[in-house]
């Protein structure tokens, strides 16, 4: 199943609240919201207070992607803001294992990222607890950055080891999906997919949302 997740990096920060709700009303699936705290990714976003404020305004699974050097020590404070999955990067300087139980611990759902330099393999020890895979298709940090093809290979790879183990794992990819890039992610085995400007900037984002949906079924669901 075809889910899309919005980025709040390419929202109008001065108003967060009604923003989640324009991507709600337009159909999204799921909010992505960037933290970045300047260390691990050359970027500042947000952090959790930020978080529990638009978790006010909207009902929309949260998917929060943590771009930052220690993710285990602040999982408990995005969870109790609103959480509702938890991804943090593999390359950063928390224990892989004990922050995905922690995760767990904390009752969201865990994902682990991978920049593109980093071997999707890298995550397949964990796979067993995760609920969802982000392959980064652009180097994290800043938005509006465009899509690398070349990352369907490790689509492919994570899909098909998925698979193989008879898991239920989702594979999300973020980073230059719009109507150009989106069926080749969804051909390669991606089913969630994070789009920013393509929604955001969109004269009309419910229509933007349901464009990309659909071509991204129409490929994804022939495979």
């Amino acid at each position: 199943m075809i889910k899309i997740s919005p980025s709040v990096l390419a929202s109008d920060f001065s108003c967060l609240g009604s923003e989640s709700v324009r991507m709600e009303n337009g159909g999204a699936d799921y909010l992505h919201l960037d933290v970045m705290d300047g260390k691990f990714v050359p970027n500042i976003t947000f952090g959790a207070p930020v978080i529990k404020a638009i978790r006010k305004h909207t009902s929309l699974v949260f998917d929060v992607h943590l771009m930052i050097e220690n993710p285990l020590a602040y999982i408990e404070d995005f969870a109790k803001a609103g959480a509702d999955i938890i991804t943090f990067h593999i390359e950063s300087a928390s224990p892989a294992k004990e922050t995905v139980d922690k995760i767990l611990e904390c009752g969201c759902k865990a994902s682990i990222s991978v920049k593109p330099a980093t071997p999707v393999e890298e995550v397949f020890p964990y796979l067993d607890k995760l609920s969802m895979v982000l392959i980064m298709t652009v180097e994290p940090g800043f938005g509006g950055q465009s899509y690398m093809y070349e990352m369907a290979d490790k689509i492919k790879a994570l899909r098909s080891e998925i698979e193989r183990r008879g898991l239920s794992v989702d594979i999300q990819v973020d980073g230059g999906i719009n109507e150009k890039t989106v069926e080749h992610a969804a051909n390669a085995g991606a089913n969630v997919l994070v789009a920013g400007s393509a929604v955001f900037n969109a004269q009309d984002s419910a229509q933007a949302i349901a464009t990309l949906r659909t071509m991204a079924e129409s490929v994804y669901s022939a495979q």
